[in-house]
């Protein structure tokens, strides 16, 4: 009796022959994809190669061209876009327990660091992303269709959302640039390149092995290609008699095959990152020796010692709030330590690369951006370059030369950033969330970057595998304004630690019932939002730190005069009070903005 196996199990949901088009340009031609139960499928491919657009598809909220979406009757499916919607909610819980059990939307946003209790209007993009979290998690649908889950998450969220995805029933896709987070999760993986999809039945573990042996095979055919296509030119050029009908054939070949070469549409590119370097600095770049901080009773920094040499990689790493930024701000020297002594080093020319975007002027075009608004040159390591060829290097078309800021894609705003950035000349990269909407190649670039970088690396990422193959060593959060170091990256700091960044234990007086097989993410009590006054503050007291900043340049110069007390008394003794005056102003200003800054950095996570 012959061994007869078991049916397949029918597939949740069924993508066949998808086709979109925007504009009149194709986005998808003939895409597929099939999810079965349980399944966890990594969704991967270029920025802009229509991701996000194939899983609306498949969530039915984007209508195809053409092809078919089958859903099997009776499946549920919850779909966690980049940016939640959360209006027309009173409060967090509200949105999160729509369609979901009240009581676990609300151990999940206890899990998540939120209460329930949060005016969605006032939240910070980080905490927007926790309570969509909670809403597409508290319904235990039987598929999730995760977009870039791990954005605006600190390393404690992100493991706990591993764990509890790994702990549930529900197939998933997942479409997100952290590495690791793909590897610890996916079960097979789903390539979109050039409108089309390929499969491999593996996890994102074994995907880039398996794309660089097809893109080496496609390099090999469009060889062959171009060279049969300058075989069969030599013969149109030297052979051929045209009213002869074979060769009438032959012509027609020859075209088609043009036509073919045409056709085969190449990716989108590869980024070419080179970095302006300036003289080196010192051999020393910066020394603390018991170095603390604190905002009021709360400590930052206690007791640090740490030397920071020329050449070395130093990742700086804790959960929200724990003060990463404070510490890359001492480091640099931008910011004076409570106590403790401190060295920086001589002839650093810093460049700092932040995840805020709004440092872009949205008006400016891209060459305006890049060229600071004069001409169409652009200066790398000394060497002129006309602003195409540059732009070019960071995957922008000539065309989009002209395009406004503000009509870039998140990712095309990060890539121009990277562009603006790495045109400055120096010897410290101070990179602060450098890797937020860079697609896979360019993060491989920026990590080539940085190994070839002859200056020093100052770096702040919530990005593990980033984190294992650029840190030389890292200084992790232990809590209570405690910092240690450890040799190598995020992995061996595990090794050594015994565990990965946790969260800071949270005070609340309700505590809602958990699950015990949730682990819970922790984070310390603060408030949900800064006033209009705090917001109003932030945003003026740069412009008043530079006012006073000035009024004392004005002060030290009239004092700087030798014969002023013999000559002019009064004008003397009305310099000396304005320049104390303002630099006490100043030093007020400048606590003031830091304390603000240090509580936005916590509220936005």
């Amino acid at each position: 009796m012959g061994y007869v196996s078991a049916p397949m199990a029918p597939p949740l949901l069924h993508l066949r022959d998808i086709r979109l088009s925007f504009g009149g340009n194709p986005l998808l031609e003939g895409a597929e994809l099939t999810l079965a139960p349980r399944e966890r499928l990594s969704l991967v491919g270029r920025n802009g190669t229509g991701k996000s657009t194939l899983l609306k598809v498949a969530a039915g909220l984007q209508t195809a061209d053409d092809g078919e979406r089958f859903l099997q009757p009776g499946t549920s499916a919850r779909y966690l876009p980049q940016e939640p919607d959360l209006t027309g909610y009173e409060t967090v819980l509200d949105y999160a327990a729509d369609g979901a059990p009240a009581h676990k939307a609300e151990r999940l946003l206890f899990d998540l660091g939120l209460t329930g209790s949060e005016n969605p209007a006032s939240l910070s993009g980080g905490e927007a992303r926790r309570a969509a979290l909670a809403r597409v998690l508290a319904a235990e649908p039987d598929i999730l269709l995760l977009d870039e889950p791990t954005n605006h998450l600190d390393l404690p969220a992100i493991e706990w959302l591993e764990k509890t995805l790994l702990s549930l029933r529900s197939a998933l896709i997942l479409i997100s640039h952290d590495r690791r987070f793909l590897q610890n999760l996916s079960t097979a993986t789903l390539w979109l390149s050039n409108g089309q999809t390929r499969r491999m039945d593996q996890g994102f573990a074994a995907f880039e092995a398996w794309r660089d042996t097809i893109l080496e095979q496609e390099e090999l055919e469009r060889h062959k290609l171009d060279r049969k296509i300058v075989r069969e030119e030599d013969w149109l050029r030297y052979g051929v008699t045209a009213r002869r009908k074979r060769n009438q054939k032959r012509l027609g070949d020859l075209n088609q095959l043009r036509q073919d070469r045409r056709d085969q549409r190449r990716g989108i590119g590869t980024a070419v990152l080179r970095q302006s370097e300036a003289d080196a600095s010192g051999k020393l770049v910066a020394e603390f020796i018991d170095v603390s901080k604190s905002y009021g009773d709360r400590p930052i920094v206690r007791d640090l010692s740490l030397r920071l040499m020329r050449g070395d990689r130093l990742a700086l790493i804790g959960p929200n709030g724990s003060g990463k930024t404070t510490l890359l701000r001492l480091l640099t020297g931008e910011l004076a330590a409570d106590s403790g002594t401190v060295r920086i080093g001589a002839s650093l020319a810093r460049v700092v690369l932040d995840q805020r975007r709004d440092s872009l002027d949205a008006r400016k075009t891209l060459q305006e951006t890049l060229t600071g608004g004069s001409g169409d040159k652009v200066t790398v390591n000394g060497a002129t370059r006309h602003v195409a060829s540059y732009m070019k290097d960071f995957l922008f078309q000539p065309e989009q030369a002209r395009t406004p800021v503000e009509r870039l894609s998140g990712g095309e705003r990060a890539r121009l950033l990277l562009a603006v950035a790495l045109l400055q000349p120096s010897n410290l990269l101070v990179l602060d969330e450098p890797t937020n909407d860079l697609d896979m190649e360019t993060l491989d670039l920026l990590q080539d970057l940085i190994g070839d970088y002859q200056g020093t690396v100052l770096l702040v990422s919530h990005d593990r595998d980033f984190l294992d193959r650029v840190a030389t060593s890292v200084v992790a959060s232990e809590g209570d304004g405690n910092w240690l170091e450890y040799a190598g990256g995020y992995s061996d700091m595990v090794a050594q630690r015994g565990v990965g960044v946790e969260a800071r234990a949270v005070a609340s007086k309700s505590k809602p019932a958990r699950s015990p097989d949730v682990p819970a993410v922790k984070t310390d009590a603060k408030p949900s939002r800064m006033t209009f006054k705090d917001k109003h503050l932030l945003e003026t007291l740069p412009a008043t730190m530079e006012r006073l900043q000035a009024a004392i340049a004005r002060a030290q110069k009239d004092m700087a005069d030798p014969n002023l007390f013999a000559r002019d008394r009064t004008a003397f003794d009305k310099a000396s009070a304005a320049l104390d005056q303002a630099a006490r102003e100043l030093a007020a200003a400048e606590e003031q903005w830091l304390d603000l800054e240090m509580r936005r950095e916590e509220i936005e996570g």
